[in-house]
């Protein structure tokens, strides 16, 4: 592509931005749909925001220190540098989130990203600084490609982005994106192709001893604690199961759900509400607890001091990637049925309505079909999906069926 193409390029991109930005021109035909629908999710930020929001410091190194990603990167980054380096690019990998965990840059990349916090706990979903390549990779988990005035905030104006999911080969889970970045003028056609090379060579330099299953795995063999809480309740301790009471799964699922720990007073009115339970009942409960997960739950505060997964955050972070199947997929049904915890009472009614109010924004006719066989009386939703499909659809009889037995 020439200077001359680059640069009108530029400009039709400026055009489309600013008729969406300053006129509401939600038609924007001179950009690509994937950029459009980008924009109108991007709506939540400030197109003059001036820079990504930082995470925590500390919790970004953790997270990056006990990632498999940091091991394939540690082993091809050579390759990286050098690739950085000879386009003047600044690469970075993130985490599922869009949070970037590591970068690497040129020399004018480098201080061109550091402004505008394009490093190492910079949030880069398109909630925090609207639309950008990272943003639109790791929410339809396919390669994209955004060119100056395509970036929501104007303060990346200048930039082009390629950037490639990252895949666990074993899972197929997202592990999250890689991104290569310089300014619009260099753009070069490969740049995307060469993102997809690069997610390939992280995605070959993963660990081969990490511990995971296939999805429809049996148990879990992941280190540290699995629970399930959504329609049913198990506990799973490095790959065994653990044979708890009602109790003892309840102030796990809240520890779980505050990993930065509960005083025994938080806990208690967490667990108990105002019932008439002594704190001696409670520190009872958590002893036994402590000698079930081989003493790993710490005191003063009340925290799990091991790796911990819930179908809970699960359900939450892929309602936050849009992926409304996969949520609808891992939502199991009520947490924990019949708990009297006020705090796990609230969740899983939020939760619920999490759900519910996803699938009436996007009714897709497989998650609405799992849906219905969790909820068989919510006939809003049934509704809302035969009313978005086309006629003679496959799923509409079934939809049809379900809605006539509910009623």
């Amino acid at each position: 592509m020439t200077d001359h193409d680059l640069h009108d390029r530029r400009v039709s991109a400026v055009r489309a931005w600013t008729r969406f930005v300053s006129d509401g021109d939600e038609q924007a035909e001179a950009v690509r749909p994937e950029i459009l629908r980008s924009w109108q999710l991007s709506h939540v930020v400030s197109p003059s925001v001036p820079q990504a929001p930082l995470a925590d410091e500390a919790d970004t190194a953790d997270f990056w220190k006990a990632s498999p990603l940091q091991t394939a990167v540690e082993r091809v980054q050579d390759e990286l540098r050098r690739t950085a380096e000879d386009g003047d690019l600044v690469i970075a990998v993130t985490d599922e989130q869009t949070r970037i965990l590591w970068t690497y840059g040129g020399r004018v990349m480098r201080r061109k990203a550091e402004t505008v916090n394009f490093v190492p706990g910079g949030c880069w979903d398109e909630a925090s600084v609207g639309t950008n390549a990272l943003a639109i990779a790791g929410r339809t988990a396919a390669p994209a490609m955004v060119f100056g005035a395509e970036h929501y905030a104007e303060v990346v104006h200048n930039w082009v982005c390629w950037a490639a999911p990252v895949f666990d080969p074993v899972t197929g889970r997202s592990l999250g994106v890689i991104d290569l970045s310089t300014t619009w003028d260099r753009s070069h056609p490969i740049g995307l192709a060469t993102a997809r090379v690069m997610a390939r060579l992280i995605e070959g330099a993963l660990p081969a001893d990490r511990r995971t299953v296939p999805a429809g795995g049996s148990a879990p063999s992941e280190p540290g604690l699995t629970l399930t809480l959504l329609g049913t309740a198990e506990v799973w301790l490095d790959g065994q199961r653990l044979l708890l009471n009602r109790r003892q799964t309840e102030i796990l699922a809240l520890l779980a759900l505050h990993p930065g720990g509960l005083s025994v007073e938080h806990l208690h009115a967490l667990l108990y509400g105002d019932a008439a339970v002594t704190t001696s009942t409670l520190k009872a409960e958590v002893s036994h607890l402590r000698s079930a997960l081989a003493g790993q739950l710490s005191s003063r505060p009340y925290r799990l001091t091991m790796p911990v997964v819930t179908d809970v955050e699960e359900v939450q972070r892929l309602l936050r990637r849009g992926d409304v199947r996969a949520a609808v997929r891992a939502y199991g049904g009520d947490l924990l049925p019949g708990t009297d915890s006020p705090a796990l009472v609230q969740m899983g009614e939020f939760l619920a309505v999490s759900v519910r109010e996803a699938l009436l924004a996007d009714p897709d006719p497989d998650a609405v079909l799992r849906y219905s066989d969790l909820a068989p009386y919510d006939t809003a939703v049934l509704e809302a999906c035969l009313a978005s499909l086309p006629v003679h659809h496959p799923v509409g009889p079934l939809l049809k069926g379900k809605l006539a037995s509910a009623r």
